[in-house]
């Protein structure tokens, strides 16, 4: 893509910008479909695109590189919170950042429906409705970590059991949550400004919930807007043994970076004894994570967190 080709594209500086970033990686059979539901999600908002692409070794930046609505950053396997940091600095905007997995697909007016509800000045990070492939809704909102929770009993139904929002009616009207799945995001300038971006240490896995614990933590919510919907199709970057590991030692890693010792021995105890039931029942990849909890050695690397038996 020329430079000539991208200033044509770039909006003037009196309007604001929405600066929307993609993390890829193997995502060849999905980046087309979202890039094209960008433009009828956006309606008339003022867009600007980056890819950055963590290390693919399919199609995926040939792909992107043919299209000329996007910019498109190469980088290592930096880990998503890093993806996403590259690209806002990339984009060198002061608008609002959406940020998006590659397997999302946007339905009409998705983004503005979100920029919306960036009037509020207590709105830090704007979440939109998911649906599933097949068009079911997708569980996509959480409620904080606790003690309580750490188990994920959320056949249950009770709220303290779970962290996962099950109730249908929370999905049907808008409101502020804790925080939600980061397959779609939008976060105003001022919060990823004052937080600093995305925390890269997690690498994988937890670092939306702990954007939007920290969010609230300065006063800045993170609402949930129904009108505004997306397609999550699933499978864009692959699950195995080595991310699930990643996922629950973050879990780990993120309770006690906001709790004390002894409740986060505790929640630790908690995460553990869950991922024994897995292994029990059968599941190859807790069989995993249960060795990354339990010896520092088996952590995945790109955490950084094998110094102690208590991640943080």
């Amino acid at each position: 893509m020329t430079s000539a080709s991208l200033d044509k594209r770039r909006p003037s500086s009196s309007r604001t910008v929405i600066e929307i970033v993609i993390v890829t990686h193997n995502s060849e059979q999905v980046i087309d479909a979202l890039l094209d539901s960008i433009p009828a999600a956006s309606g008339d908002l003022s867009t600007r695109v980056v890819a950055v692409d963590c290390g693919s070794t399919d199609g995926t930046c040939a792909r992107l590189r043919e299209r000329d609505d996007c910019e498109v950053v190469e980088t290592a396997n930096v880990g998503y919170a890093a993806g996403i940091n590259l690209g806002v600095e990339t984009l060198g905007g002061s608008g609002p950042i959406l940020v998006l997995n590659p397997d999302v697909r946007l339905h009409e007016h998705a983004v503005t429906e979100m920029v919306g509800a960036l009037a509020d000045p207590a709105v830090g990070i704007v979440a939109p409705r998911v649906l599933e492939a097949d068009g079911r809704p997708s569980l996509s909102l959480r409620r904080e970590p606790s003690l309580g929770r750490a188990l994920g009993l959320s056949r249950t139904g009770a709220h303290r059991l779970t962290e996962k929002v099950s109730d249908p009616v929370a999905y049907s009207s808008a409101g502020v949550v804790d925080w939600a799945l980061g397959a779609a995001l939008l976060v105003s300038r001022e919060c990823h400004d004052r937080l600093g971006g995305w925390d890269e240490s997690y690498f994988l896995y937890s670092e939306e919930t702990d954007l939007c614990l920290r969010a609230r933590d300065i006063g800045l919510v993170t609402r949930y807007v129904p009108t505004a919907v997306c397609t999550h199709i699933g499978g864009g970057s692959g699950r195995s043994g080595r991310t699930h590991a990643m996922q629950v030692v973050n879990r780990v890693r993120l309770f006690r970076r906001r709790h004390g010792p002894l409740a986060s021995a505790l929640y630790f105890a908690l995460i553990t004894l869950g991922e024994v039931s897995w292994v029990v029942r059968g599941s190859a990849p807790s069989r995993t994570s249960l060795a990354a909890l339990l010896l520092k050695r088996r952590r995945p690397a790109e955490l950084g967190c094998s110094e102690r038996l208590l991640p943080r």
